[in-house]
């Protein structure tokens, strides 16, 4: 089985800067994915251009098959040179997992991968190269279902510098920390938040330095199928639940009509709850084989803002109190941001008369522009979405 790699990314501008010196590049090869951290030297505006031309330039190179050495040796002629320091500088890391699970670190100057597996702490088996006149660190290990990488940038060792600790917790601090508060199980957004909100706490609300961390967790395929809206032709409710039923993945039926329909055809009781977990958010049901049944629009026009949300970067433990509620929206959130891979949707063709206005045509009909902005949301969150009209 291809493995899949679940990853979030989140700053902090050091104080009264604009702009991070610090840059992530994330790109997607036939068969991998890289992911590079850079940290350009200072802050501010050079950094920002330091840190962006590194990343820019090894991901451009290492997607096109470039070796390390050539990478590197056309980043030291190409980066502009600082005025003041003389010196055109960048760290960098390098992470690129395969489908297969081989994986490809590497490190310069910046601070250790943290890497976490079965909750554990381990130490990865780094070895030191030179590689274009510079001294780099690279490790090649196979990952696994439930690995957890934990890359950063020196803002996060340096956090608490002169106040808590004489120079910064430093890695051993942060990679205690990752170890004691996650174990792999959890979304690596809730890494990236927790993370970053601890050095924010350790900085006194002030960074005193550009403070970046990103996290990728290595999972197993795990798809989620959705049936919203009635088809079109009712003689096709039979196939279309049948089709529904046979698709691989966690069941989740949105709206009222449709949960009937798969009621009647499966000849399996619907038992609506009347309890209210937001009261804004109608009710769920329960059916014997369905993991999940909301109602419709309100709960999927939730979903959308809690999606928003999430790819706007706006995730802390405000967000995250409001993606561990009990309500359909919020349940149906947390399995497409935290617990899936592949999307699939049945959308029914259906005008629902309580919501389309008969002057617009069916093309802009509310369910449809709303499944097709959850569709590009889903996808900013990295989820691989299909949809099926019927």
């Amino acid at each position: 089985m291809k493995l899949k790699v679940d990853i979030s990314y989140k700053s902090l501008n050091k104080r009264n800067e604009e702009l991070c010196g610090d840059h992530i590049e994330l790109l997607k090869t036939e068969n991998s994915t890289i992911l590079i951290l850079a940290d350009g030297m200072g802050s501010g505006v050079k950094a920002n251009i330091l840190s962006t031309l590194t990343a820019k330039i090894l991901g451009t190179m290492l997607y096109n098959g470039s070796s390390l050495d050539e990478c590197v040796e056309t980043i030291a002629k190409t980066l502009p040179i600082c005025q003041t320091r003389q010196v055109a500088y960048s760290t960098f890391t390098i992470l690129q997992i395969y489908d297969s699970g081989e994986t490809y670190i590497v490190e310069f100057d910046n601070p250790g991968c943290i890497f976490i597996r079965d909750g554990k702490l381990l130490e990865l088996p780094f070895y030191d190269c030179e590689v274009a006149g510079k001294n780099v660190k690279e490790c090649r290990i196979y990952a696994q279902a439930g690995d957890l990488f934990v890359l950063m940038s020196d803002g996060v060792t340096h956090a608490g510098v002169g106040r808590f600790c004489d120079f910064g917790w430093g890695w051993s601090g942060a990679s205690q920390f990752v170890e004691q508060h996650y174990s792999g199980n959890e979304a690596p957004s809730r890494v990236t938040s927790g993370l970053t909100e601890y050095c924010h706490d350790l900085y006194e609300q002030s960074p005193g330095d550009d403070t970046t961390v990103a996290a990728i967790r290595v999972i197993d395929k795990k798809p989620i199928k959705i049936f919203t809206g009635p088809p079109l032709n009712k003689e096709d409710d039979e196939r279309i639940v049948r089709e529904f039923m046979e698709t691989e993945g966690t069941s989740v039926i949105c709206g009222g009509t449709s949960a009937n329909i798969v009621s009647r055809v499966l000849d399996r009781p619907l038992e609506v709850s009347l309890e209210y977990f937001d009261p804004d958010i109608p009710p769920m049901a329960t059916m014997q084989g369905i993991d999940l049944v909301t109602e419709g629009i309100f709960t999927l026009n939730r979903v959308l803002q809690l999606l928003k949300q999430y790819n706007e970067g706006s995730v802390d433990h405000i967000f995250f109190s409001e993606l561990d509620k009990k309500d359909g929206g919020a349940r149906l959130a947390k399995l497409l941001i935290e617990e899936s891979t592949d999307v699939k949707m049945f959308v029914g063709k259906t005008i629902n008369s309580a919501y389309q206005n008969p002057m617009i045509p069916f093309d802009f009909n509310l369910r449809v522009a709303l499944i097709e902005q959850l569709k590009d949301a889903i996808e900013k969150a990295g989820k691989t979405v299909s949809i099926t009209y019927v």
